[in-house]
């Protein structure tokens, strides 16, 4: 897995589950948390105040990082 991809596709996951359900939490696959740099990706997030982390790896997009996700000029469309 290429190691760009990774930010962008926690993104894109909890982007697609906040607007389904913003309150619901989203427990991340064992790989992302094997990834330094997916675990690096949700500190500057949680830290930027963007995730809400429940516990480790149990993390939800805020209201904040919905919009700021939104508003990005290059936020790629959801695509299952």
């Amino acid at each position: 897995m290429h190691t760009e991809t990774i930010p962008n596709e926690l993104l894109m996951t909890l982007a697609k589950c906040y607007e389904e359900d913003p309150s619901r939490f989203v427990t991340l696959p064992k790989q992302t948390l094997d990834s330094s740099l997916a675990r690096l990706a949700v500190a500057e997030l949680r830290n930027e105040g963007y995730v809400e982390e429940q516990i480790r790896g149990v993390v939800r997009l805020t209201a904040r990082g919905y919009q700021v996700y939104k508003s990005e000029p290059a936020a790629p469309e959801y695509k299952n």
